[in-house]
């Protein structure tokens, strides 16, 4: 009978639901004993966390038991086959005042556990009540002991499932991962040298780290870098991209959800955090994640456990936080749009990544990869720059950074091979690249001398007679673009979606460059 109750607990092959598995094995020791209260508890540091129980009020499923504080869960822990509790036993019971059927302490009953153990390796204990004393006395040694075994099979083969199954999802994520190719940082600037001497200072910790940056920098490779640095590096690597998280949904995405929890919570389903335990999640664009969700993410920082939606309890994760953001946080904390007590759990170590406009020793070498990398891509044999286009390239600002560069390389190159196709060796120059190209700006920079030039709609035309009043090339950069901006706005009733749909530009971009340049919009009525 118990070996049929038990194989109902049993993990289907189908459909695997961890916690119907453990009902499951509570509902078979119901079958085999006459009881009041049964719990399924799991060892997790020292703690014993109900998985399941019967019997007991429905907040023990939020308790941990601390073995050494509880004499009757540590005699069973530390035992290796059944364990009776006499009737006057002297050890105080972990569950008074917390059984259904009994308000206030435990009056003398019968009491009884089952470890279970996997070569030794606590896994859990189950424990048994009755409140009639005596009830489990008349059961033989022997028949506690097949029970115990039996148990202790079907219960190692639940987490043992689960385990397989966490492992075979990390396995996917990180196939994933690894066909994205290798993260190379590039550079030899003074600049990325401290970079580099930060990541490996503190990759080898399991410090939570904040990496800082304007949009382009190349943020996520300085995650991946601590990463593939530090002690987890065999382990998964999980990124999310807080902005793309619907503030209704980010609590789900990160931490899973329950089925039935919400409409369409039709399964179970693990989220980010745990499909990262063992290893290291990079939590992008942190900045944008939602004020409710941001209260859940510090307690995950402060005592490593999760809750899921829908669930009654919750469960310990190991994971090394790395987050990401272009905002200035301190800013956004004064505003109210991010929580202080978040801020400085995230920058225990934090790291800032220098813009292109210091580090323009690197350009060569960066623009040298990026042709590699193109050339490639284009099915071209050899790709050559010339040192003027070397030049051309470092007297720019780079508002939008490494990932410009990139695009910049990509165009010149695409358009080069389009006029001296079919020749092994292409010949890329400054009349190739386009350094920043829209509807309303159109800056080519080739052999003639720079010229900047407006849509007529914006009544706008800059031209050489301007330049002597000019203080540098990054300043009067940054004047053009707080003009057109401007102008833009204004001719689209400020609305900025327009106003971005316009400039060719995404609009959080957009508004955290106005920002910058120091634009603001007040609408008034």
């Amino acid at each position: 009978m118990l070996n049929r109750a038990l194989a109902r607990a049993l993990p289907n092959s189908t459909q695997f639901d961890v916690e119907h598995c453990f009902e499951a094995v509570i509902q078979a020791v119901k079958e085999c004993f006459i009881s009041d209260a049964i719990a399924l508890l799991l060892y997790q540091n020292n703690k014993l966390v109900p998985v399941a129980i019967s019997g007991l009020m429905p907040d023990v499923l939020g308790r941990h038991f601390v073995i050494d504080k509880h004499p009757r869960l540590q005699a069973i822990s530390q035992s290796h086959k059944a364990v009776r509790f006499s009737a006057n036993s002297e050890l105080p019971d972990p569950y008074d005042g917390l059984l259904i059927a009994q308000e206030g302490d435990i009056p003398v009953h019968a009491c009884m556990g089952f470890p279970i153990k996997h070569q030794d390796k606590l896994l859990g204990v189950i424990t048994v009540d009755s409140l009639n004393a005596g009830t489990f006395e008349d059961y033989a040694p022997s028949f506690l002991q097949m029970v115990n075994e039996a148990l202790t099979r079907h219960v190692s083969a639940i987490l043992l499932s689960q385990d397989l199954r966490t492992k075979a999802q990390q396995g996917s994520h990180l196939i994933t991962e690894l066909s994205k190719g290798q993260y190379e940082m590039v550079g030899q600037s003074q600049a990325m040298k401290q970079l580099q001497r930060d990541i490996q200072l503190v990759a080898g910790s399991d410090f939570t780290t904040l990496i800082t940056g304007e949009t382009g920098t190349g943020k996520e490779l300085v995650a991946h870098s601590l990463h593939n640095q530090s002690l987890r590096a065999s382990k998964v690597f999980v990124q999310v991209n807080c902005a793309s998280l619907p503030e209704t949904l980010a609590e789900s995405e990160l931490f899973g959800y329950r089925k039935g929890a919400f409409t369409g919570a039709n399964s179970h389903r693990d989220g980010k955090f745990l499909l990262a335990d063992g290893g290291t999640i990079f939590l992008d664009e942190i900045g944008e994640l939602p004020l409710n969700t941001q209260s859940k993410l510090l307690r995950v920082l402060q005592s490593g456990e999760i809750q899921p939606v829908g669930a009654d309890k919750t469960q310990s994760v190991d994971v090394r936080v790395i987050a990401a953001t272009n905002r200035n946080l301190l800013e956004e904390v004064e505003a109210g749009r991010f929580r202080a007590d978040l801020y400085h759990r995230l920058s225990v170590f934090p790291i800032k990544v220098p813009s292109l406009n210091e580090r323009l020793d690197d350009i060569p070498l960066l623009t040298g990869f990026f042709a590699e990398k193109v050339s490639k891509q284009l099915g071209i044999a050899q790709l050559k720059l010339s040192s003027s286009l070397y030049q051309l390239l470092q007297s720019y600002t780079w508002p939008g950074n490494i990932r410009e560069l990139e695009h910049v390389i990509s165009r010149a190159a695409l358009k080069a091979k389009q006029k001296q196709w079919p020749n092994s060796i292409i010949r890329v120059d400054e009349s190739d690249c386009e350094l920043f190209k829209g509807d309303q700006i159109n800056t080519t920079m080739g052999h003639s001398e720079p010229r900047i030039e407006l849509s007529h709609r914006t009544g706008f035309v800059q031209n050489n007679s301007d330049l002597s009043q000019i203080d540098s090339l990054k300043s009067a950069t940054e004047q053009f673009q707080k003009k057109i901006i401007e102008q833009t706005l204004v001719e689209h009733d400020l609305n900025w979606a327009a106003s971005a749909r316009a400039l060719k530009l995404d609009r959080a971009n957009l508004v955290r460059l106005a920002k910058r340049l120091g634009i603001s919009v007040k609408k008034s009525i």
